[in-house]
């Protein structure tokens, strides 16, 4: 089977290709350092050509408002075009556990536009929304301080290891199109500030971390429950433990 990985060279694309590989698929590796760029359609019809399955992980060069929603916007709609003229059977998009409860976040708006464009593309789908990775704490961390101390969100928490998402995606890449949301997490749930405190203590940074209601998360108010799958006992669970995962780090 032939499955194009659109931003294969990031965390998520370069451990999916390479699994997929390993399963004896032929994963191709799409990104601009490839010469395959989705938010202008330079290189698409010629890396779509024979595929079976497109792969989209790709990521905004810039998290500002506008311009992450004109990437996402832009991007999809040139990719699921290039999609349908080369026949491709299931579109696989990586998304955001919450990404429609967070309205503050413009990020979060700019992943909901995306997931419509793939609904309505008319291409059989399935979109994986996922919890922030083990590998985002660190600059979640970085975006909390204030002063000597760390403030975070009095929220619920439950990221998940990168390549417990490769894994399910590699998964979800090889099945039937769901047409429909799965949603994957990691197998605990915690306060958001306990995270935060044991990825820094990992550093040797032993700064305290307060845990307010009123702080933000980049800019957006969260409710408790906003990061969190809604039906855990639906949502799939990563096998890798944070602790686990901070000892390799």
């Amino acid at each position: 089977m032939k499955i194009v990985v659109i931003g294969g060279s990031g965390l998520i694309g370069r451990q999916l290709t390479s699994r997929l590989s390993q399963k004896g698929h032929e994963a191709i590796a799409a990104s601009p350092s490839s010469g395959v760029n989705a938010l202008t359609g330079e290189g698409l019809a010629d890396a779509l050509t024979g595929a079976d399955v497109v792969v989209d992980v790709s990521n905004s060069p810039s998290f500002e408002d506008t311009a992450v929603l004109d990437f996402f916007e832009r991007s999809g709609r040139n990719l699921l075009a290039a999609e349908g003229e080369a026949g491709v059977t299931h579109h696989v998009a990586l998304s955001i556990v919450g990404t429609d409860r967070l309205e503050g976040n413009g990020y979060f708006r700019a992943k909901v536009a995306q997931e419509r464009l793939i609904r309505r593309s008319g291409i059989p789908f399935t979109i994986l929304r996922a919890t922030q990775f083990f590998e985002f704490v660190a600059t979640i961390a970085q975006a909390s301080v204030a002063g000597d101390r760390l403030v975070v969100p009095d929220a619920e928490f439950q990221p998940i290891a990168a390549a417990d998402v490769a894994a399910a995606l590699a998964d979800i890449a090889l099945a039937e199109p769901r047409n429909a949301t799965i949603e994957i997490a990691g197998p605990d749930r915690l306060p958001f500030r306990d995270f935060v405190a044991r990825r820094i203590a990992a550093d040797g940074d032993h700064r305290e971390v307060l845990a307010d209601s009123a702080a933000r998360y980049f800019g957006a108010a969260l409710e408790r429950g906003s990061l969190v799958p809604e039906h855990l006992e639906a949502a799939r669970l990563g096998s890798t433990r944070f602790e686990r995962w901070l000892a390799g780090a």
